[in-house]
């Protein structure tokens, strides 16, 4: 398959922070690695050098001291990551997913820099959708619009636990972006073994120019969607699905509220990643996956 942003055999990159929703994004990236067959890379931002020097452990305590909690929480989501692999390995489907790697990285900095520069390389990066506590909540739900632009590989915001069997769904557009969401949401339906499931959400085409060289829109398009989705993943059942009279973002989230993952092209201007990812980080009623 042609490479979406990121090295399609790079390893799978998770943010973990102690939070649940992190816990939650460990969780699906270690099935997604087993699935794959890649490595598993936990990352955790050490926020507090940004704003404190004393970071060393308190006098006559042990075990105490901000680096000291930072270790512990990465240390945390590793062994949680094992723990699920563990459970995975000795699972029905073991084979495939014996034996998966899993690192574990610590720096320092806001978590959006952080993630940023330690997801170079990855296949994907997946985050939790808010972090620890209400200060570290806002840090981590800004990090979420900076890497939606940003991140250097496909960015999944986990929302909510895998649903097994249910299809992956991508929303498609007349933005070029449009092929390389077409080839990660085939990559990963045909790695979860699951169906595929593209929605254009068609814009009123009022001069719309004609001849062999207009753009496609409307049925046109999502034909040649589907038809290119089915040459890159022939083993996944693929349905095309046209939402017409002048669908919102909102729209498209219904369309997709059963999928277990809804793939999205980041369109971004001025740092920001558009209209409908935005609405789908904060409304989706499933996972997102943005791909720039």
């Amino acid at each position: 398959m042609p490479a979406a942003a990121g090295n399609p055999d790079g390893p799978v990159a998770v943010g973990y922070d102690g939070s649940e929703p992190s816990q939650l994004a460990v969780r699906w990236a270690v099935g997604y690695a087993a699935a794959t067959g890649r490595q598993l890379k936990v990352i955790h931002a050490w926020v507090w050098p940004v704003f404190t020097k004393n970071l060393g452990p308190v006098k006559g305590v042990e075990g105490s001291g901000l680096r000291h909690a930072a270790e512990a929480t990465l240390q945390e989501g590793v062994d949680l990551a094992r723990s699920v692999a563990a459970g995975l390995e000795t699972g029905p489907a073991a084979g495939p997913k014996a034996g998966l790697r899993i690192d574990g990285v610590i720096e320092p900095g806001l978590p959006a820099q952080v993630l940023r520069a330690a997801a170079h390389g990855a296949s994907v990066l997946a985050v939790g959708h808010r972090g620890m506590g209400r200060f570290l909540g806002q840090l981590v739900g800004s990090a979420c619009l900076d890497l939606a632009v940003h991140a250097p590989c496909p960015f999944m915001v986990v929302r909510y636990p895998d649903r097994p069997g249910q299809p992956i769904a991508a929303g498609i557009d007349e933005k070029p972006r449009r092929e390389q969401v077409v080839a990660e949401a085939a990559r990963m339906a045909a790695a979860l073994n699951v169906p595929l499931q593209l929605i254009h959400m068609a814009e009123e085409q009022q001069h719309a120019p004609h001849g062999r060289h207009a753009p496609l829109h409307g049925k046109e398009l999502l034909d040649q969607a589907v038809e290119l989705a089915r040459s890159l993943a022939p083993a996944v059942p693929v349905e095309g699905v046209l939402l017409e009279r002048h669908p919102a973002p909102k729209d498209l989230l219904t369309a997709a509220a059963q999928a277990d993952v809804l793939v999205l092209g980041a369109h971004h201007r001025e740092g920001h990643p558009g209209s409908t990812v935005s609405s789908a980080l904060e409304r989706a009623l499933c996972n997102v996956l943005i791909v720039r």
